[in-house]
């Protein structure tokens, strides 16, 4: 049986590797969202004739805008994707909390989140996807929107918040940030809760 601070490791990598598929999976529709708006976007193909129409004769100016508008549609390609998997992401760790009292991870490893009630469940979910996807999608975004120093910085505490998040699992109580701010205990096989290893009176 694992150790019970391994074992928490152990779920967290099994649902991060659920949100990494989604990721992938995300990637691969965007890249062909944004490999159709190349080869296949009549809308931009027709403004693009117009302003060439309409450009006097400024045929590097037309082109110039009709790439903008091109590299515009991707970014937003892009940006929506990282929206979808911040969204699906919470939603999956407030589902399975709320209805279930655990994520696929902690299932497997026999793990359990208490309290789980919808609220607390909503706010663990929240600072969760906030900690491990949230903050790095905008870091990501604003690299893309060439915010690059604004983007080393949002990296930093996307960094520092995924450390202060889980660095507390490695203290006696075993609770996590998400876990004081929600309120809630990882309990399972090996894992007790501070008043549960007090000694029992008896009469």
């Amino acid at each position: 049986m694992f150790v019970p601070k391994l074992r928490r490791a152990v779920a967290w990598f099994i649902d991060f590797a659920l949100v990494l598929s989604l990721a992938a999976g995300l990637a691969v529709l965007t890249f062909h969202r944004i490999a159709g708006l190349v080869t296949d976007v009549p809308e931009l193909a027709a403004r693009g004739g117009l302003d060439l129409l309409s450009s006097r004769g400024d045929v590097v100016g037309a082109s110039a805008d009709f790439g903008v508008s091109l590299w515009d549609k991707a970014v937003l390609d892009v940006e929506e994707a990282f929206g979808v998997l911040i969204v699906a992401t919470f939603l999956y760790q407030w589902g399975c909390l709320a209805l279930a009292g655990r994520t696929v991870g902690k299932g497997l490893l026999g793990l359990k989140v208490t309290p789980s009630a919808p609220r607390r469940a909503a706010v663990r979910a929240l600072v969760t996807t906030a900690a491990d996807i949230a903050v790095y999608a905008v870091a990501c975004v604003l690299l893309i929107e060439r915010h690059v120093l604004l983007s080393v910085m949002v990296w930093a505490v996307a960094v520092l918040l995924f450390l202060f998040n889980a660095l507390p699992v490695l203290s006696p109580t075993r609770r996590s940030f998400a876990d004081r701010v929600a309120g809630t205990t990882v309990t399972g096989l090996g894992i007790s809760t501070p008043g549960a290893t007090r000694p029992v009176r008896t009469s």
